[in-house]
């Protein structure tokens, strides 16, 4: 089910030029877009800059964006030390056929981007419904992107998106 879903997404790539750029921004570059939005949404959404006092808001607003970003790192961090424990080989290595639109190395499972992604998305979920959505759509969008570009197997998006998810939940309940 794995390789079936695997390759229902990777034939999309390698059709169009514009498409598979499209796929590459979304997977190597948009997370860094993400990373940069949740900041500024974290720090703007509390109008920490149009207050009297920016720094004692801020302060007061900064264990919120410490937790978010927290999460995030954390999970990024056990999802590293997870793939040296499954060994799960990238799609490019278990199959010949498999061309990635973009260099990766290591091992695959859980996809790091996808653990950082959704702990980050959740952990501002925690704090902002709507914007928490938005962010978990954001995260699945760069999944996707990873499929397709055929540097992960679904299985390991779905992994990464599940670790993600409980390492927000432990930060929760842990504050």
């Amino acid at each position: 089910m794995n390789e079936i879903i695997f390759f229902f997404f990777y034939n999309l790539a390698h059709q169009n030029v514009f498409f598979d750029d499209l796929v590459i921004f979304f997977a190597i570059y948009f997370p860094y877009v993400v990373i940069f939005l949740a900041g500024v949404f974290l720090i703007m959404h509390h109008e920490v800059f149009k207050a009297e006092s920016t720094f004692q808001v801020f302060l007061e607003k900064k264990k919120e964006i410490m937790r978010a970003f927290f999460a995030g790192v954390l999970a990024w961090v056990l999802a590293y030390m997870l793939k040296f424990l499954f060994y799960v080989q990238r799609p490019f290595d278990a199959f010949s056929q498999v061309r990635s639109l973009f260099p990766e190395t290591g091992y695959a499972f859980p996809s790091g981007h996808a653990t950082f992604f959704m702990a980050l998305a959740l952990s501002i979920f925690f704090f902002h419904k709507k914007a928490g959505f938005i962010f978990m759509f954001f995260t699945l969008i760069i999944g996707l992107a990873r499929i397709i570009a055929g540097v992960h197997f679904p299985i390991d998006i779905l992994g990464g998106f599940i670790l993600g998810a409980l390492v927000a939940l432990l930060i929760k309940k842990t504050n």
